[in-house]
């Protein structure tokens, strides 16, 4: 049983929550329906409570040099009020977690200031892993978790609900405000983060904000949704939305053992930054070599001809041939066929190739497809 419970566990309670422990947090699973919930995203609105992520300022003279070494990406090179995704890494490539960075406005002339956001189960590890690569580097790592709660609105009214709650004078905050960015904004007095970011494939909001504040803002949005279709949503709902988005989760595509070109996310690590950062001699090595890991194998989509669904963990066949697992994967609510995430030998790796996955002793015929599965009309 999981100890950590968020700001908002009481309102989850009250709405009826099914729980499930997820990165050592007791999180709603889903509230009624996990379907209406996924659909409420792709048509209305969900609200997420995603308050077991993680918080880590960095801050100081040093703090964009200190970044590039850190992480994998050039965070110098991004402009302060937008967002950049990432990876930490370990020496040989692999992967510790996937992370956003935002960089804040200076709190004074010469020191910068990111706010990097891990996943739930890896919040610690990654604000140790920056503590420790801190040495050298005139930076201050703060791990505000615990003081933190972050509440997302998802979907094609995620907009319009937002401006039902924060002032007139900073409406044009909200609509001018461009995908990886980020905002200060007030919702009744409150001061708050607002990024346009999401784990969804939809238009939508994450929302900084302290604990205290949660429940009152939760309440308040849930209220202001009420004629925009918006509905409390769970992990449930969140998975089969990022599996349609071709999103990686980490613990299932990303892991220490993989790396970042096997995972299909070489453009996120930037070989061409002048400094030097932790795995980029492996990555420089994994990517002259050419294939997608030192197996060989590559993350793929893949669909389903029938209608049985693969899961994590499933073997794909080639003629009988293991050649690769299923990471993720589920029946689409969207799309009305199975989809999933396998990492598979990549002379089996192109679009169109027909692939077989052993559901429980039957092997079917999978697809390989070009990622997402799902994009949304703009």
């Amino acid at each position: 049983m999981s100890e950590n419970y968020t700001a908002l566990y009481e309102q989850h309670k009250k709405a009826g929550a099914s729980f499930t422990d997820f990165g050592g947090w007791q999180m709603p699973l889903k509230y009624e329906s996990e379907l209406a919930e996924h659909h409420a995203v792709r048509k209305t609105a969900g609200l997420f409570d995603l308050s077991h992520m993680g918080e880590v300022w960095v801050t100081g003279p040093d703090a964009a040099a200190f970044l590039d070494y850190a992480l994998v990406g050039k965070l110098s090179a991004v402009a302060v009020g937008k967002a950049k995704y990432s990876l930490i890494c370990n020496a040989d490539g692999g992967i510790i977690d996937d992370l956003i960075s935002y960089r804040r406005p200076s709190p004074e002339e010469g020191i910068d200031k990111y706010l990097v956001v891990p996943n739930a189960g890896n919040a610690k590890v990654v604000a140790a892993a920056l503590l420790e690569r801190a040495a050298g580097f005139d930076v201050m790592v703060e791990d505000a978790s615990a003081e933190t709660s972050l509440i997302a609105v998802q979907g094609p009214n995620a907009e319009a609900i937002l401006l039902t709650l924060v002032p007139a004078d900073q409406h044009a905050l909200v609509t001018e405000l461009k995908y990886y960015a980020a905002v200060e904004v007030s919702i009744n007095g409150q001061g708050l983060l607002l990024a346009r970011t999401g784990y969804t494939g939809e238009d939508g909001f994450e929302i900084y904000l302290p604990n205290v504040d949660a429940a009152s803002l939760w309440e308040a949005l849930l209220e202001a949704g009420e004629n925009h279709g918006l509905i409390p949503a769970g992990l449930a709902a969140r998975d089969s939305l990022r599996l349609e988005a071709g999103m990686p989760l980490y613990g299932n595509e990303l892991s220490r053992h993989v790396n970042a070109y096997a995972a299909g996310l070489g453009p996120v690590v930037s070989l061409a930054k002048e400094s030097d950062f932790i795995g980029r001699d492996a990555l420089t090595a994994i990517k002259a070599a050419g294939v997608g890991s030192a197996l060989g194998q590559k993350l793929v989509g893949l669909k389903g001809a029938g209608r049985r669904a693969a899961r994590a963990h499933y073997s794909v066949l080639k003629d009988g041939s293991l050649i690769g697992e299923v990471t993720s994967g589920q029946p689409s609510p969207t799309l009305g066929y199975p989809i999933a995430l396998a990492y598979v030998d990549v002379e089996h790796s192109e679009p169109g190739a027909i692939v077989e996955v052993d559901l429980r002793g039957k092997a079917e015929p999978f697809e390989v497809v070009q990622l997402p599965f799902y994009k949304r009309q703009k």
